[in-house]
């Protein structure tokens, strides 16, 4: 797995914030295709036990925003002439705690009952380990969190949803796909009349 991101803040038991990997943390930091919109991501909090979470936010973060004082050297320089300086930049990803995998038989969805650490680092899973993640002890696919995401989401609940069903249409059988087929026109239907007050 990819580590992409350390944790560090929450704004609820099951909304986290993490700091993506740059440059000065790792040689070879996260693409930007590891982070994006609906990447599913694990957090591996104890021996055979990790929250599964999904990518649902971004923030960019510039401490130097505003400040258009005179620069002493160009930012190349800053390495050289002054070590102890820090690019505070960054990137900043919400992540919504959708359940959790112990061991390779239990997947449960829901609110884990764990509460992560600052520091805890993120991983991004794999299309084999979203598709395990979102079969039942009988091999079904399902999307027990619905509730969750509508809940805790806000604006992007819709389309988060619309990108977690693509992202699945791959390991689902054609019933399967003819159900989340009648939800995604559903989900289309609520964005075309969400905005509309009678």
């Amino acid at each position: 797995m990819t580590k992409i991101a350390k944790i560090v803040k929450s704004n609820s038991h099951v909304d986290y914030v993490g700091r993506v990997i740059d440059r000065l943390d790792a040689d070879a930091p996260p693409g930007v295709e590891d982070y994006g919109f609906a990447q599913f991501v694990s957090l591996p909090v104890a021996d055979n036990f990790e929250v599964v979470g999904v990518v649902y936010d971004t923030l960019l973060v510039n401490p130097e925003y505003g400040q258009f004082g005179p620069r002493l050297s160009p930012a190349a320089d800053l390495a050289v002439l002054s070590p102890d300086y820090l690019n505070e930049q960054g990137v900043l990803v919400g992540i919504l705690l959708l359940g959790w995998r112990a061991g390779d038989v239990e997947r449960r969805m829901g609110v884990p009952r764990r509460v992560i650490p600052v520091g805890q680092d993120v991983y991004r899973l794999d299309e084999t380990q979203v598709g395990a993640f979102h079969r039942d002890g009988e091999g079904r696919v399902g999307l027990h969190y619905y509730s969750q995401i509508v809940a805790h989401a806000g604006a992007f609940a819709v389309p988060l949803i619309e990108a977690i069903l693509e992202q699945l249409e791959t390991v689902c059988t054609a019933e399967e796909r003819q159900r989340f087929c009648v939800l995604k026109r559903s989900l289309a239907w609520q964005r075309t009349l969400g905005g509309v007050r009678l």
